[in-house]
């Protein structure tokens, strides 16, 4: 693992929201800074959409004669009082180094890592408040699963952020259950982070003899190239800002030491759109492995429909991200084979489309009854992915990403799903 050695100052870390995988997430975080005081500053901020509640009747720190559990008070003042998430992750208890911040100004003052776990519709309007108030050479980590599609482009959260702000940030995925995760059971994930020239701190030889590398003199500074490749292999039009040389690089070392925890292990790699993209597509193949344990076709169908969706999973990667994504993200990572047998095995995805065809209704009725206004995230992504392949002509090549689609459609019946993912027209 990484050591300060000849650094002068520790990482400050942020993690920019605060629901149920927020605040695990927070946990382990605020865990790894405690327990290496030679990268990271004790002290933890999370920033949190500040509410007005009151002590749940549920909870352990109910008391009828408290305070706490007869009058409404700030979530931030309950979750540093009793060091818990009282609503969005109950009797999880918290490090108590991890500070709950109302003020997202506040919270990311001087932090040079932020980790960012909030709905996708919020980034654009958090970042904007952001802007101004963060160190300019901070780096992230986005651990919002999912993509951006339109029939236009495909957009990583990640950058998203990342062009917002005007920084490089990575992104984290896996087969993670928020409340499995925060119980300390056992699980993995994969964190992407393909740091920019900009942070290396060895130089590169620009060129060689045949008796090795040139004098010194040649050698490249790497902390003078501030652009870096997007994850579709052009060049960003954000120019980052090297970060100062008495704070340790934040490389993969350092990712890891801050979210390898005994209970959640972590894999880092540099495929930031493979890790992206296996957190969205993977939705979708959840919903048609759904719809065949509906029919009650068995275990077989569901593992024949998690094979094609595998599959098309790597192609859409290798075909619209070919200068980077790595078939092994799909095929041996977390964020790819594992969160898919997730998704697929219990998933809410899975669970809805499932009960769609039980009880013979759409999946988007079984969506309002069942979901307390959250939404399926595979609904939408089949949508989007269907409109992004029809501008590109690419229909025919996705069959079983298409057939989902024109099921949720009504425009074919689930029992068609056999042949859908074979290509036969229907």
């Amino acid at each position: 693992m990484a050591t300060l050695g000849a650094y002068s100052k520790k990482h400050k870390v942020t993690v920019v929201g605060s629901g149920n995988w927020g605040s695990a997430i927070a946990k382990i975080v605020a865990e790894n800074a405690k327990e290496h005081p030679d990268l990271f500053e004790e002290e933890v901020q999370m920033w949190v959409y500040e509410e007005e509640i009151t002590v749940p009747k549920t909870s352990k720190h109910f008391d009828a004669g408290s305070k706490f559990s007869n009058q409404s008070h700030k979530l931030t003042k309950l979750i540093n009082h009793f060091h818990e998430n009282v609503k969005y992750l109950p009797n999880i208890p918290l490090p108590t180094n991890l500070i709950a911040n109302p003020s997202l100004e506040d919270s990311v003052h001087d932090s040079t890592i932020l980790i960012f776990n909030l709905p996708h519709q919020f980034i654009g309007g958090l970042c904007d408040q952001m802007k101004g108030h963060i160190l300019p050479y901070a780096r992230g980590i986005s651990c919002i699963k999912g993509v951006s599609v339109d029939s236009e482009d495909v957009r990583l959260f990640s950058e998203s952020i990342g062009d917002k702000l005007g920084i490089y940030c990575g992104a984290l995925s896996g087969a993670n259950i928020a409340n499995e995760v925060a119980q300390e059971k056992f699980s993995e994930t994969t964190i992407a982070y393909d740091p920019p020239p900009i942070d290396s701190r060895n130089p590169t030889p620009k060129a060689t003899t045949p008796q090795g590398p040139t004098p010194s003199s040649s050698h490249l500074d790497l902390t003078a190239i501030n652009e870096h490749k997007d994850s579709k292999g052009k060049t960003s039009k954000v120019k980052l800002i090297v970060p100062p040389p008495d704070l340790p690089p934040i490389d993969h070392n350092v990712i890891k030491t801050l979210f390898h925890r005994p209970y959640f292990h972590v894999q880092v790699v540099s495929d930031v759109a493979g890790v992206s993209l296996g957190g969205a597509l993977k939705n979708i193949v959840a919903i048609a492995t759904g719809f065949v344990a509906g029919l009650g076709w068995g275990d077989n169908a569901k593992a024949a429909v998690m094979r094609v969706g595998l599959l098309e999973m790597v192609k859409f990667g290798k075909m619209f991200f070919s200068n980077n994504v790595q078939t092994k993200t799909f095929t041996e990572e977390s964020a790819g084979v594992a969160d898919l047998i997730t998704s697929c095995s219990g998933g809410r995805n899975y669970r809805c489309a499932k009960m769609s065809v039980e009880r013979k209704v759409s999946i988007q009725e079984v969506e309002r009854e069942e979901l307390n206004g959250q939404m399926l995230q595979g609904i939408s992504t089949a949508e989007e992915v269907f409109h992004f392949l029809k501008a590109r002509g690419k229909v025919d090549e996705f069959p079983l990403l298409v057939g989902t689609y024109r099921i949720l459609q009504g425009e074919v019946r689930v029992e068609d799903l056999p042949d859908l993912m074979e290509g036969k027209k229907k």
